[in-house]
């Protein structure tokens, strides 16, 4: 098994919508954009799988050495291998991958977050990082653009966690702001019982309005001249914007279920935006 081939078979075994955009891209850029996925379901797979902190800690740590020998010219795993093209042909580069092991070793000690510029730094560092990097994967001349790749990352994680919060939970993990939560009356107790209420679904939408104000806030920042470029960033915003909408109309019963889109209607989504932007 090939290096690309090994990363395509992690991003297509874990189901996310991710995928989706990936596959209207030239072939280089999604070899690239497919490798650093895979890379980030790696780390984020030490997080949510392995139960010793102590051993999740080593694990992160061997990342860390390997990301420093993929610069150095000397990856050993399939994903850095298939990594290594994009660091000079799309600017990969190891500050912002050392970033995302910071942000996913942050799952390993914190599991609440006192107030919404808490969350956003972990935030940040596990997919606002993310959106730069796949921002100069697929292409860009404007500035903005930047900023446009880092609120649609933070856009995309609160859509995660808005979905996640039943299943995070079950994790001892809460990725709502406690301040927030004191402010609807929402107990924490309540969210780790799986205790849905009318305060309940009003803190999930404020939730919810906090994620459609990042996304309006990164789309503002992204120019015509970037737009086409872009578009795979867009196919995955079009799905996530879906899938927050179903949530809201769902009556936000995210602490039982996990609501998902279907393939078809995933594929759809992106085959229109593709055709679109």
């Amino acid at each position: 098994m090939t290096p690309d081939e090994y990363c395509s078979r992690k991003a297509a075994a874990s189901g996310s919508s991710f995928y989706y955009s990936f596959r209207f891209l030239p072939i280089e850029r999604r070899h690239a954009i497919t490798a650093l996925y895979a890379f980030c379901r790696e780390i984020d797979d030490i997080a949510d799988e392995i139960s010793d902190p102590n051993v999740a800690r080593a694990k992160l740590g061997w990342w860390r050495t390997e990301v420093t020998d993929l610069f150095a010219g000397r990856p050993t795993h399939p994903v850095t291998k298939a990594l290594q093209p994009a660091t000079e042909r799309y600017g990969v580069d190891a500050a912002r991958l050392g970033e995302i092991v910071d942000g996913m070793e942050m799952d390993l000690s914190k599991r609440r977050y006192r107030d919404w510029e808490e969350l956003r730094v972990y935030c940040h560092r596990v997919a606002g990082v993310v959106g730069q990097l796949s921002a100069g994967i697929f292409g860009y001349s404007q500035p903005q653009t930047i900023e446009y790749a880092e609120y649609l990352g933070l856009a995309f994680q609160m859509t995660n966690i808005i979905r996640d919060v039943g299943e995070d939970a079950r994790r001892d993990r809460i990725y709502l702001p406690l301040d927030e939560l004191a402010r609807f009356d929402v107990a924490v107790a309540d969210v780790l019982a799986s205790r849905h209420s009318p305060a309940f679904e009003q803190l999930m939408a404020f939730q919810a309005q906090r994620a459609q104000s990042l996304y309006d806030h990164a789309f503002k920042n992204l120019l015509v001249e970037d737009r086409k470029s872009q578009r795979a960033g867009l196919i995955m915003a079009a799905i996530y914007r879906a899938l927050l909408n179903e949530i809201a109309e769902d009556g936000y019963k995210v602490l039982t279920q996990r609501t998902s889109l279907t393939p078809i209607r995933k594929l759809w989504l992106a085959w229109k935006t593709w055709v679109s932007a």
